[in-house]
């Protein structure tokens, strides 16, 4: 056991004690701790390091490192020690996201030698619910997306990501880590979608997925269906597969301009439970 107060990449036998600070608020830390339940703390395998923060010899905070950086329960002595260790690393990652507290610090800490970031948002509404809507009936044509269909998704994620993100998830690499992502979402079950006529009008994916929480992402209504309601009544049914199938707890994460989104995810049962900051390379 370490007996002083320092930081340093955890390690396969460090596992318990890391799960038993992302299970203190399952969430918050849906994203990581799904992918460490699944990968443990090996790098190869999680794509990315485990930082611990210990604390008179106690782990008490964690940083992941990878291709997003998440500050996870971080103290602020946590923060000034994952910003030392990051700034000697350099940026490896394309994103800070986390809580809304920490990650401005940490972003405070690390924009001298980091920054200028492409985008900062610093106020992302963590909303959630536990229940279905009671006066939002599902939508009965939203239903899970088949390997088959591959071609057909494809093209609504690049768009819903583009719009959202603001650069193309098809650069760089020609988009074969975004396919694989949406591959595996499919593969899984937990990709969604209303399709007609060949085309996407709405979709939505369970992200992180844990027994305890999941997290819904990516939704998305093609712009010629907008303002029919397709978004509140495709939540509905894409929140009635993750209640039924996933997990007891089901949230996610809005930008706080966003105020159609937010009115949209409110209806549907959502309430906010916290804030999320993100700050894009």
């Amino acid at each position: 056991m370490l007996t002083q107060t320092t930081t340093r990449v955890l390690e396969p036998g460090d596992l318990e004690a890391s799960l038993a600070i992302l299970e203190s608020d399952p969430v918050a830390n849906a994203f990581v701790t799904s992918r460490v339940q699944v990968a443990g703390l090996d790098p190869w395998r999680l794509g990315g390091e485990m930082w611990g923060w210990y604390a008179h010899g106690k782990l008490t905070s964690l940083c992941y490192s990878g291709a997003n950086m998440v500050p996870i329960c971080a103290t602020p002595d946590a923060v000034r020690a994952f910003a030392d260790r990051a700034r000697r690393a350099g940026r490896r990652c394309s994103s800070i996201v986390g809580p809304a507290g920490p990650t401005g610090m940490l972003w405070r800490l690390l924009e001298p030698s980091w920054g200028p970031a492409r985008e900062v948002r610093a106020n992302q509404p963590l909303m959630v619910t536990d229940s279905m809507p009671a006066d939002v009936t599902p939508d009965p044509y939203v239903r899970r997306v088949r390997k088959s269909e591959m071609d057909v998704i494809m093209p609504a994620c690049v768009a819903m990501f583009t719009e959202e993100v603001g650069v193309s998830p098809l650069a760089g690499d020609g988009g074969l880590l975004y396919q694989a992502r949406v591959a595996e979402l499919v593969g899984s079950g937990r990709s969604f979608a209303r399709i007609e006529d060949g085309k996407v009008v709405f979709k939505a994916e369970i992200g992180a997925a844990t027994p305890q929480a999941c997290q819904i992402q990516g939704v998305w209504v093609a712009p010629e269906h907008r303002g029919r309601g397709l978004s509140e009544t495709g939540m509905a049914a894409v929140l009635r597969y993750a209640l039924a199938d996933v997990a007891p707890v089901v949230s996610l994460y809005v930008n706080d301009f966003n105020t159609s989104a937010r009115a949209c995810y409110r209806r549907v049962g959502f309430k906010e439970a916290g804030a999320f900051m993100s700050v894009l390379f």
